[in-house]
């Protein structure tokens, strides 16, 4: 039985690059990212997808809070907003004090229903080559990491809790 040495045990640069957990995330967006674009055929990225299936699940939010909902930062989520908004697929209104109201237009209601089955097959594709026990424990294990991290991200990700 191999047993995990903790960092102490190891001369860093004795390490393989390919062996470290930075570089394999790293590598692992890469490769979703590029699965990502082969599989939409839309002009469409993954973070805008993240966006316009938040702003499905949460009509009306303002961007702030859309921000934190999704993890990014003020300044991405108001570009990635304004790029929504030309495509026709987000409609962005004034609110008191400057904040802005995001909702999807039938036209993104539209290109996230057309999206489906493309979201669906890249997660099939994704995980093709692990066994159906590695695709669970690999989903447990990310989501794990990701929970436990969340503090550590330059953009949280932050809960949303109805008025």
């Amino acid at each position: 039985m191999s047993t995990i040495k903790s960092t102490a045990d190891y001369d860093i640069l004795e390490l393989d690059l390919h062996d470290q957990f930075g570089h394999l995330i790293r590598r692992a967006q890469q490769i979703s990212v590029s699965m990502f674009r082969e599989t939409m055929q839309l002009d469409i990225t993954p973070t805008q997808y993240a966006v316009l299936r938040m702003l499905q699940e949460v009509p009306g939010v303002d961007q702030l809070t859309l921000a934190g909902l999704v993890a990014l930062d003020k300044s991405t989520t108001a570009d990635i907003s304004v790029r929504l908004e030309a495509k026709g697929w987000v409609r962005r209104e004034v609110l008191p004090r400057g904040r802005r109201s995001l909702t999807l237009t039938t036209e993104g209601e539209d290109v996230l229903t057309s999206m489906a089955p493309s979201v669906c097959e890249l997660r099939d594709k994704m995980l093709s080559k692990l066994s159906p026990e590695e695709n669970i424990e690999f989903s447990r294990l990310l989501k794990k990491f990701v929970h436990l991290n969340n503090e550590f991200s330059r953009a949280p990700l932050q809960v949303f809790k109805a008025a």
